[in-house]
């Protein structure tokens, strides 16, 4: 009887939710499976998922093997074709307890083989709580799932349903419990962080949940907010920015592209100024405030000049972080449709903004020379500071401790101390 063996593709809200089916699983008694929680952002990660699939039952012949995840959810038939399948639950079957007690039984009846409902229909948040997924020194808290916004590139809506909130007090009785296990920083995720609250009653905002949070979990040394999108922030939410060191200053932004004409292609709600004013907003309430971004690179009908305001906004912004995306198409989304940018310029083009990134970062490490920091350890040798850059000690410090430290240099991707 061995234990069930997890996969975890894709962003940090799928890697929190295997966390709780390894629990489920494990509450229902499954034994002798692979589970492959799946992504379906791009093209690309769907083929992956594919692939690892076949992997897996190479190396596991006898197993039981279960897809769930994103592409699951929006590709059923894709994956229930693979001879190498035995189920595939969707994204809302695979956080209840009753699917994993279907699971335990030694067959799988054809009627249950694909337990995929429509995700649009989904009203609350399944939470299975995890208290301490994560490292040792930083937990990850869901505070929120689906996107009720329809980017013409994106798929995710489809997989992940409307926006779902989970009611402050409950995060609150979480984050306590967090804290009372030595958690010193805790994350906030989801999939549209911005829009927590509007299903709620009275509708509250993030920078409400926020001020909450560090009002009533006075013991929390650090919280830190994942992926957010600008043009939705709050002002509570820049108050906090502005009167709580205990808010790190780093914040991910999904800007997507710097050109206006093809950020309304992409159905997106701001405007090159509106990201430009924001970055130059925050930074005025904290000045130790750094950026990343997601943004995609060859998005259909983007000419050389659409390009240059991507490019040109690293330096507008401020950005540190870049996490740069090629486009490829994802049938079913409106953009497909539109008309290809040739894949070598993608190619390119995603290059040069990978080096744009690659400079920030050196920017950025160079600055730091000479000042202290508090760092949080997540390893004997190795810690963040505040501002999420990774920091590599010459001695053992103690792990999941806030220590203070001068930097001393860095090697090109991570400060010294």
């Amino acid at each position: 009887m061995s234990a069930p063996k997890f996969t975890t593709q894709g962003c940090r809200l799928n890697a929190y939710e295997t966390e709780a089916m390894k629990d489920l699983a494990a509450q229902a008694g499954l034994s002798n499976a692979v589970v492959v929680n799946t992504c379906a952002v791009t093209a690309e990660a769907v083929r992956k998922a594919r692939q690892e699939i076949r992997k897996l039952r190479r190396d596991n012949p006898d197993a039981k093997l279960i897809v769930t995840g994103c592409a699951a959810q929006t590709e059923p038939e894709t994956f229930a074709k693979m001879a190498e399948v035995d189920a595939v639950i969707g994204n809302t079957e695979k956080m209840t307890p009753d699917t994993w007690q279907g699971l335990t039984a030694d067959f799988i009846g054809e009627t249950e083989a694909v337990q995929v409902n429509d995700i649009m229909s989904v009203t609350e948040t399944a939470q299975h709580l995890i208290d301490g997924f994560g490292t040792r020194s930083r937990a990850y808290v869901q505070v929120q799932n689906g996107c009720d916004h329809r980017c013409t590139f994106c798929i995710i809506p489809y997989g992940r349903g409307n926006s779902r909130s989970v009611p402050a007090g409950v995060i609150v009785d979480q984050i306590k419990r967090l804290v009372d296990k030595g958690f010193n920083e805790v994350v906030l995720t989801g999939v549209d962080l911005t829009s927590w609250g509007v299903d709620l009653p009275a509708h509250p905002k993030l920078g409400d949940l926020v001020m909450r949070i560090l009002k009533l979990v006075p013991d929390l040394p650090r919280l830190r907010i994942s992926s957010i999108d600008s043009i939705e922030v709050d002002e509570n939410l820049m108050q906090a920015i502005a009167t709580e060191p205990r808010l790190m200053p780093h914040l991910h932004l999904s800007l997507q592209h710097g050109d206006d004409l093809i950020l309304k292609r992409m159905k997106r709600r701001h405007l090159r100024d509106d990201a430009i004013r924001f970055a130059e907003e925050a930074r005025a309430l904290r000045p130790d405030m750094t950026f990343g971004a997601d943004i995609i690179a060859g998005f259909p009908t983007e000419t050389e000049a659409h390009f240059e305001n991507s490019l040109k906004l690293v330096e507008e912004c401020a950005l540190t972080w870049l996490h740069v995306f090629p486009y490829s198409p994802r049938e079913g989304t409106p953009a497909a449709r539109m008309p290809a940018v040739d894949g070598r310029a993608i190619k390119d083009r995603s290059a040069r903004l990978r080096a744009a990134g690659v400079a920030a970062v050196a920017r950025h490490l160079a600055e730091q020379q000479g000042r202290t920091h508090r760092v949080l350890m997540e390893a004997p040798d190795m810690g963040r500071t505040e501002q999420f850059t990774e920091v590599r000690f010459n001695a053992v410090q103690p792990v999941g401790q806030i220590v203070q430290a001068t930097i001393t240099g860095s090697d090109g991707h991570q400060l010294v101390a």
